[in-house]
């Protein structure tokens, strides 16, 4: 989905990476679908090891995906591939209270226990080379409208499906938590988005 956004709104090419080959041939007929396959093209990669050589892309954009390596590792990790004026867009998962309620405090410890601040965020941004240039909070909506709504629709037929299957009922359970944390406590975090450019000072 971010990536057709992407090729609508943007006039150049564009390399859709994911170690899940179904997503990009998913990908792949939507952007023939919208005469987007010229400008956009699928590599099947490892955010650890992106194949590409130094200085390939103005414009890295992850949104939910760099907490798998980690949001300091990634933005070290992929400096090189950028143009000298290159410009990285990450969404993270970021605290928004100082003071978390502890049922948040405690599920994230233990699902995401690398989350961190705004602050926080913004001095591992300026540590790994780039001046922050916005931050942009995803609304709760958005989580829901194409998120958490759908998986919350799937997660009660699977549970129907595979009712007698306690070892992935426990684990549709813990999904479940984390959309019912989220409708409690949406004030207290959220992903931000932290857009920043290469500082090559």
């Amino acid at each position: 989905m971010q990536t057709l956004c992407l090729a609508r709104c943007l006039h150049g090419s564009i390399v859709a990476v994911d170690n899940h080959q179904p997503y990009l041939d998913v990908l792949a007929k939507h952007a023939k679908a919208e005469h987007f396959d010229s400008r956009v093209k699928t590599r099947n990669a490892s955010m650890e090891a992106l194949p590409f050589d130094d200085g390939t892309f103005d414009l890295i954009w992850s949104e939910g995906a760099i907490y798998l390596v980690g949001f300091e590792r990634g933005l070290k990790l992929w400096r090189r591939l950028l143009t000298a004026n290159g410009v990285v867009v990450v969404s993270e998962l970021t605290w928004l209270s100082s003071d978390p309620p502890e049922e948040a405090r405690r599920f994230w410890k233990r699902n995401y226990p690398a989350m961190e601040n705004l602050e926080k965020n913004a001095k591992l941004v300026a540590d790994s080379g780039y001046d922050l240039l916005a931050t942009y909070l995803l609304p709760p909506k958005a989580w829901f409208l194409d998120y958490y709504d759908p998986l919350e629709r799937r997660i009660d037929l699977l549970c129907e499906k595979y009712k007698g299957d306690s070892a992935l009922l426990a684990e549709l359970n813990e999904q479940r938590e984390e959309i019912d944390l989220y409708r409690r406590y949406y004030d207290a975090y959220g992903y931000v988005f932290y857009a920043m450019q290469q500082n090559v000072r």
